[in-house]
C-alpha cells in the first residue's frame, strides 16, 4: 500500500508566488519550441530509433507534469504579504537568527513548501525546524529533531526585513 503524501501547507511568499507564475510562463514558451522541435524529429521517419525524438518526448513529459501542477497548485496558495501583529515571534516569512551551544550561529527563513532553497538557508513552513520554532520568541531555547538527533538551540533574532550582509571593512 503506497503512503499517502503529506499535504503541503499552502501559505508562500509573495517573492516565491512571483517566481511559480514565471517559472509557469516560461515553461509554456519553452514547451512551443520543444514541440517544433519534436515535430521536425518525428518527420525524420523511424521514431523507435531517433534519439531526438526520444529524448523530446520525454522532456515534453516532464515539462507537462510541471505545468499541470502549477496550474493546479498555484490558485491554492495563500500568499502572505504582511508580518504579524507580534513582530518578535517567529512565524511565516521570518528570518530567524539561532546559536547552537557549541557557539555556530546561523539564519533560518520560514517560507513556503514551493519555494524552500537549502543554499539559502530557506525552510519549509512544514519542515521539522520550522515547526519546532513557530511561535517562539527572541531568547526562548528550542529542541529541535535532526537526522543526527536531538538540537538544542538558542532564539537570537528575529526579522520580517532580510538581514544585511555583512560589509567588509577596506582598513
Amino acid at each position: 500500500m503506497k503512503a499517502r503524501p503529506t499535504k503541503k501547507s499552502p501559505y508562500i511568499t509573495r517573492e516565491g508566488h512571483e517566481a511559480l507564475r514565471r517559472e509557469e510562463a516560461e515553461l509554456w514558451k519553452k514547451r512551443r519550441r520543444v514541440v517544433k522541435i519534436l515535430a521536425a524529429a518525428a518527420a525524420e521517419g523511424d521514431r523507435s530509433e531517433n534519439a531526438e525524438y526520444q529524448y523530446r518526448k520525454k522532456q515534453l513529459r516532464e515539462m507537462d507534469r510541471r505545468i499541470r501542477y502549477l496550474q493546479k497548485r498555484i490558485p491554492e496558495l495563500k500568499v502572505v504579504t504582511q508580518a504579524p501583529g507580534t513582530p518578535d515571534k517567529v512565524f511565516f516569512g521570518a528570518w530567524i537568527t539561532l546559536a547552537a551551544p557549541d557557539g555556530d550561529e546561523f539564519t533560518y527563513r520560514i517560507v513556503g513548501a514551493d519555494e524552500f532553497n537549502p543554499a539559502d538557508n530557506w525552510i519549509s513552513v512544514d519542515s521539522p525546524m520550522a515547526r519546532a520554532l513557530l511561535g517562539k520568541s527572541v531568547e526562548d531555547e528550542v529542541l529541535v529533531q535532526t537526522p543526527t538527533g536531538q538540537r538544542e538551540l538558542l532564539i537570537l533574532e528575529v526579522a520580517y526585513t532580510p538581514p544585511r550582509k555583512p560589509t567588509r571593512s577596506t582598513d
